[in-house]
């Protein structure tokens, strides 16, 4: 099967403050190095090796956090490929940008949308699942999505309600799914009947499809967003139209704006783990635990303290007595010690703190 050139969009801008206080505006969780010395962006880009080449990843951030990016990443791309948006406009605006930038390369291509704030560790299955979905966008013409299978009736996610399995030719090892609808987060009680009913999967916010299928659907749904990728694909200044264009365009999501709208959207099934890593909670599964269950990025000294999670970069000893369900993060300058079921709420917070903690 001749696949035409493969691009990877990856989203690496977005806030700091659930992990805060290691995370802050111009540093957020995927600038953070909290899994094996390398940042969730490290991660991210080093997961796609074999599977697109450094020279096709392009880096979409912002203005706050584009110099990190850049030092992050040194020489691993080349600097071209970074770009930051002059302001936030959630994902339909900055994934448009994203056509538009990859179709002024080759608007032959197909693309991947990826976040880069996601924690995947069985890298191969990965490129395996994701050269599956570049096959079937290839095929199909579809708009493709990467579902998760859900472990538990989580309320902080969103849905994909799958339909009938198909099979796509030349992509036969991928397991994919006609796409009823996206389901927007549930309450606790309807996320328990999407995990009874068996048919729904967490939508991982991974996109995947051909540059002329989508911009085809963008022409029939959000003519807005098609004429800005228009624009940036044929513009001969890309930074100078992003400054004029980029601002006036609608705050709203992917999935409000083209997905639950689309001709045809097929689910392709993760083979892969997948965590999200939305609070301090869930770095706490990853840390090294002792007896009690208390995880921590250093050595502790505990006496009858149990499930805490601590993690330091201030080098100086932490010690627990008596004390259970805290988050306890330490740095050069700042120190959060949180009852571990408030972990969602931390980044209010930050709202209460001089700006020079933000």
């Amino acid at each position: 099967m001749n696949i035409p050139p493969t691009y990877a969009v990856i989203l690496a801008g977005g806030s700091g403050r659930r992990f805060w206080p290691l995370s802050r505006d111009t540093r957020p969780k995927q600038l953070l190095q909290l899994f094996g010395g390398k940042t969730l962006l490290e991660h991210a880009l080093n997961r796609l090796e074999g599977l697109v080449p450094r020279e096709n990843i392009l880096i979409l951030t912002n203005r706050e956090q584009e110099e990190a990016v850049r030092a992050i990443l040194g020489e691993a791309i080349p600097a071209e490929n970074i770009l930051s948006e002059p302001a936030k406009r959630d994902t339909a605006p900055a994934i448009a940008l994203g056509i538009g930038w990859v179709a002024a390369r080759d608007a032959s291509a197909v693309m991947m949308v990826l976040p880069a704030d996601q924690l995947i560790q069985d890298e191969a299955a990965f490129r395996r699942c994701l050269g599956g979905a570049v096959a079937v966008a290839h095929r199909t013409q579809a708009l493709v999505t990467i579902g998760i299978s859900p472990t538990w009736a989580c309320p902080s996610y969103g849905y994909i309600e799958r339909g009938a399995r198909t099979q796509v030719t030349g992509a036969e090892e991928a397991v994919v799914y006609e796409v009823r609808r996206f389901r927007e987060k549930p309450n606790p009680d309807l996320a328990e009947d999407f995990l009874r009913q068996g048919n729904f999967s967490w939508n991982a916010g991974m996109f995947i499809w051909s540059v002329s299928a989508v911009v085809a659907e963008l022409s029939r749904h959000r003519p807005e967003l098609s004429k800005f990728v228009a624009e940036v694909h044929h513009s001969t200044d890309l930074k100078a139209t992003i400054e004029a264009q980029f601002t006036s365009l609608p705050q709203i999501s992917i999935d409000y704006a083209l997905m639950e709208r689309a001709s045809r959207v097929l689910n392709v099934e993760a083979s892969f783990d997948w965590d999200d890593v939305g609070s301090w909670i869930s770095v706490g599964k990853y840390l090294p635990k002792d007896a009690n269950g208390n995880a921590a990025n250093q050595e502790l000294v505990q006496i009858d303290s149990h499930e805490n999670i601590v993690f330091s970069t201030a080098g100086q000893n932490i010690s627990l007595l008596g004390v259970t369900d805290l988050i306890v993060v330490q740095t050069a300058d700042a120190l959060l010690v949180a009852n571990r079921h408030s972990a969602d709420a931390i980044k209010k917070i930050v709202d209460l703190l001089p700006e020079a903690l933000h």
